[in-house]
C-alpha cells in the first residue's frame, strides 16, 4: 500500500520516537499542524496509527498523542519471519531446545567477530565504538541509535527484523546481550532495560563506562 513521503516520514518517527504530538510532528517535519493533521487523520483511517491512552495538559485542553498500531509497525519488515519460524520449529523438534539454542549461539558467533574487527577499526574511545555499534545494528535492520543518559549511553533499537524468531526463543535475545558484553567488556558494563518481547515498544542497552 504507497504512502506519500511525508506519511512514510510521519510512521518512521513514530517508530523510532514512540508516541508523538501533532504539534511535535509538525516541527519536526516543519510543515503546518494542519498538514499533519490531514496526513495522520489518513493514516488513522488506513488503520496505520492510533491515538493514545496519553494525555498531557498545557494550558488550555489536552494534547493527545499518536501511535503505531499492529498494522503500522508491519510497515517496517521482519525478516523471513516465515522461514524462521518453519526453522526453529524444526531444529526443536528433530533435535530438541539445546540444540537449537546452540545453533542460535554459533550463528551470533560470527556476526560478533565481524562487529568486533569494525570496532576495532573505530579507535579506541567508548564512544566512537558506540557509534559503530548502532551504525551496525542499523545495517542488519535494527534501526539503532545512540543517546546520551544520565549515567552514560542508551544503544537503542527502534525496531527487530528478526521479532518473530526471537518471540519464538529466547536465545536470539540471550545471545544478543551475551554479545554487546562482550563486545564492549574492556570498556563498559551493558544492561538491557527495554525488551520489545517483555513488551516494550523497543529495545535499550545501558551502558556504564568502567
Amino acid at each position: 500500500m504507497e504512502l506519500a513521503a511525508t506519511q512514510q516520514e510521519i510512521l518512521l518517527r513514530l517508530k523510532s520516537r514512540g508516541p508523538q504530538s501533532i504539534k511535535i510532528l509538525a516541527n519536526q517535519l516543519h510543515i503546518t499542524t494542519m498538514g499533519i493533521r490531514q496526513h495522520i487523520a489518513e493514516l488513522a483511517q488506513r488503520g496505520f496509527v492510533a491515538q493514545t491512552a496519553e494525555t498531557r495538559q498545557t494550558r488550555g485542553r489536552p494534547v493527545h498523542f499518536w501511535q503505531l498500531t499492529e498494522l503500522g509497525h508491519q510497515r517496517f519488515p521482519d525478516s523471513h519471519a516465515e522461514t524462521s519460524l518453519q526453522l526453529i520449529h524444526s531444529v526443536r523438534e528433530s533435535l530438541g531446545e539445546s540444540a537449537l539454542h546452540k545453533l542460535v549461539v554459533e550463528g551470533f558467533a560470527a556476526q560478533q567477530e565481524r562487529y568486533r574487527q569494525a570496532l576495532a577499526a573505530a579507535g579506541d574511545e567508548l564512544e566512537a565504538r558506540l557509534a559503530c555499534l548502532a551504525d551496525l545494528r542499523s545495517a542488519d535492520g535494527f534501526m539503532a541509535e545512540i543517546r546520551l543518559s544520565p549515567n552514560g549511553w542508551l544503544l537503542i533499537e527502534n525496531h527487530c527484523p528478526i521479532y518473530a524468531a526471537a518471540n519464538a526463543c529466547g536465545a536470539y535475545c540471550d545471545a544478543e546481550l551475551s554479545m554487546f558484553k562482550s563486545l564492549l567488556a574492556d570498556k563498559a558494563e551493558v544492561q538491557r532495560t527495554d525488551h520489545a518481547i517483555a513488551g516494550s515498544r523497543r529495545c535499550a542497552y545501558k551502558i556504564t563506562s568502567l
